[in-house]
């Protein structure tokens, strides 16, 4: 899977675009001025960036999403657990649980369904 990567600035203007895509731009700046107080110059300048990333398109000043958030999220998920835990979800688990006494019965059953459902001999 490529990694999708996005510099804290690109994530700003990228959480505005998944929400209201597709948005024309000139509406786009609007937002990101009320949102993060930037200029059309920075908005711009971001928004060029995220095209040549291959993250949004503009045609027609009509600014679409072509990588979803869920794509973004399971890839810096999947680089923490690479970067920090040497790529063991186990430890990437035990340390996000860390200090918790225990976990609801809702989490737990939520945990174990997924686990379920990601585990090898469920997929044959």
């Amino acid at each position: 899977m490529q990694e999708l990567t996005l510099f804290e600035a690109e994530k700003k203007l990228m959480e505005i675009i998944w929400k209201e895509a597709p948005v024309e731009s000139g509406k786009l700046v609007k937002l990101a001025n009320e949102i993060n107080d930037w200029n059309k110059s920075t908005t711009y300048t971001i928004l060029r960036k995220l095209i040549a990333k291959g993250f949004v398109k503009n045609e027609d000043t009509i600014v679409s999403v072509l990588i979803p958030k869920e794509d973004v999220l399971i890839s810096e998920s999947n680089q923490i657990v690479e970067e920090s835990f040497s790529g063991s979800l186990p430890m990437f688990v035990a340390s996000f649980l860390g200090n918790k006494k225990s976990l609801s019965d809702e989490d737990a059953e939520a945990l174990i369904k997924l686990i379920k459902a990601h585990t090898e001999d469920d997929k044959k």
